[in-house]
Formats: C-alpha cells, structure tokens, sequence
C-alpha cells in the first residue's frame, strides 16, 4: 500500500508540472525548468551523503571502535541481502540515525552517542533495522525524484507569475480570468508540490518501519525504540538540525508544535507505533 500511495504521488507531481508546463503556453520553459532542477537533484543525489555526513561532524567506525553498533549493521546487512553500509557516529547527545548514500553500494548508516546510550540491544536493532530499511528500498533515490519535480515546479511557478502578469496575445475578455487563474495555479501549484512531497516522505517512513520490523524479527523492538526516541529528542533537541536534511532521521530532530500533521516530513509517532504492534497483535 505504501508503494503505491508513493506510485500515485510521485504520478501527481509529473501531472501537476505538465499543467503549469501548458498553462506557461509552451513546452520550452516547462523543460528548461526540469532540467536545472535536474541538474541540481543529481548533483545532490551524488554527494548529499558527504554533505549531510560533514555537516553534523559524523565520524567513521571501525568494528574495533564500534563493535555492538558496527555488529548489529553488519548482521542486518547480511540478513537483507545489502553490501555493507559505512557506519558513523555522530557526536551529539541528543538521540536519533538516519541512512544515506545513492544506493546501496554506497550507503551510510549514522547513529548519535545520545542513541547508543537510551537504547537496549534489542531497540538499538529496530532503529538500525529500519534505517536499512530505506537503503533496501531506495529511498534516496525516491526523495530525489520527488525533489527534483518538486523544484521544477517551484521554477514553473515562478515564470508562471511573470507569463500570467505579462503574457500577451489575449483578447480584453479573457485577459483578466487569464491572469487571476495563472496567478491562482502559480501560488497554489508549488504548495501542493511540497505537500505532495513531504506525503512521499511520510510513506516512506512507514515502508522503512515495515520492512525494518521484518527485518529485525522484532516489530516491538521498533515500536519501543521509537516510543524513547519521541521522548528522548524532545528533552535533548538536536541543535545542529536542519529543516532541509530533518527528513532523514527516525524522528523528527524539529520542534513540530503547532504545525499541521500536513507540513511535517515524518508520521505521527502513535500512528506508527501502532501500526508496528498490529504486525504482532493485529489490529485493534
């Protein structure tokens, strides 16, 4: 279901840029858009792992140096069938991990200090588990595809704006319902593309916790890890987050009060809890 839902948003998004493509009145904006937000996407699919990684100061582990972290990674890569990830810590109290990489030949794995010292062996494997989970699943390939037409049409928009307000060739009748409607899909459609977007991110999240729950043998090994985590990152927030990269982690490294479930890249914590302990109790 959740491969579908992701199927179907990614199918919106590609619709959405071709509406505002013929709305601009030509195909040759709509794909000079595309391609600088392609141009921008492959250059972040490629080396946002070594951006990402620098910029919360991750360090590489050895086995020697790490070995409970470095041993549960390397037997849940064997498990999945994955070559195995490089693996890092990140030198913050405050408790989380994500994954990165450009497929799973090159894929990362990075956990903070404050993670290695909240969770029990069990949940330590559950949140490894799940982070294995979107490398298996190519979510950073996804995340970059919905990024890039995500970009091309915040461009569209924007030359949406200008060919609404300057556009020409129109007779007096059409020209004031030509400009209200090119302005209205210009303010709308870029919203609806970040929405659609940050819809993606919250289906892969509940994939990664699926697959990782199958993964790891355990669904409440996951679901009890997740439970600390929602604590654990609020009273130690995460102060080198970013809005940009906060897609990334298990939980949410932002403060979300006040914001609408919408706005948010990851699932509401109980919605995922849940779903995890129906794998083992079935639902309720």
């Amino acid at each position: 279901m959740n491969r579908f839902k992701t199927a179907v948003l990614l199918t919106s998004l590609t619709l959405l840029m071709v509406a505002m493509g013929n709305a601009i009145g030509g195909r040759g904006g709509m794909f000079t858009a595309f391609f600088i937000a392609c141009a921008m996407n492959i250059f972040s699919y490629w080396f946002s792992d070594k951006i990402v990684l620098r910029m919360y100061g991750a360090q590489e582990v050895t086995e020697h140096e790490a070995p409970q972290l470095y041993g549960i990674v390397r037997r849940l890569a064997v498990q999945a069938g994955l070559p195995m990830p490089r693996v890092y810590i990140i030198p913050t109290e405050s408790p989380n991990a994500f994954a990165t990489g450009r497929n799973p030949e090159h894929a990362a794995v990075a956990a903070t200090q404050g993670i290695l010292r909240i969770l029990t062996p069990e949940e330590l494997t559950g949140v490894l588990a799940h982070e294995l989970g979107h490398v298996q699943n190519r979510d950073i390939l996804i995340s970059t595809i919905a990024a890039t037409i995500a970009g091309a049409i915040s461009m569209l928009g924007n030359m949406l704006q200008w060919a609404a307000i300057f556009g020409g060739g129109r007779d007096d009748d059409d020209e004031r319902g030509g400009l209200l409607g090119g302005l209205a899909l210009a303010i709308i459609a870029p919203i609806a593309a970040m929405l659609i977007q940050l819809a993606v991110s919250r289906s892969r999240e509940y994939l990664a916790d699926e697959t990782g729950a199958k993964l790891c043998g355990n669904p409440l090994s996951l679901a009890n890890a997740l439970r600390k985590l929602e604590t654990a990152s609020h009273a130690i927030p995460m102060q080198e987050a970013r809005p940009a990269t906060a897609h990334m982690f298990i939980v949410n490294p932002l403060s979300a009060e006040g914001l609408v479930r919408l706005f948010s890249t990851h699932p509401p914590m109980e919605d995922r809890i849940a779903r995890l302990e129906a794998m083992v109790y079935g639902r309720r």
